[in-house]
């Protein structure tokens, strides 16, 4: 049981036929989160709008690169998983059985 709602498994054959579906859903997942995180980051670092620091830039202090790190984790974390829960329930509706578990 999970958020109150009680979920049933799905067989070896959904997960086989699921697996399209969630590559297809990672790939617009990491789009979409790249896309996410250039936005917030122009917006929370006004100083640097073109892309965020990388670990091996010099002249960022470490602090700022490990708080932009931080914030495209956390972006790309929060998206895939809104994308693959999405994406399980859309096959869940279409197939009747749930790819996980």
């Amino acid at each position: 049981m999970s958020g109150g709602r009680v979920q049933k498994s799905g067989g070896k054959a959904a997960k086989i036929l699921y697996q399209p579906v969630g590559i297809a859903s990672s790939i617009v997942a990491g789009v979409v989160a790249g896309q996410v995180f250039k936005q917030v980051y122009k917006r929370v670092a006004p100083k640097h709008p073109d892309d965020a620091p990388g670990p091996l830039q010099s002249e960022y202090p470490l602090w700022e690169v490990l708080v932009a790190a931080t914030v495209q984790g956390v972006i790309f974390s929060v998206t895939k998983a809104l994308v693959a829960r999405g994406g399980a329930r859309a096959f869940e509706k279409l197939t009747g059985d749930w790819p996980g578990d």
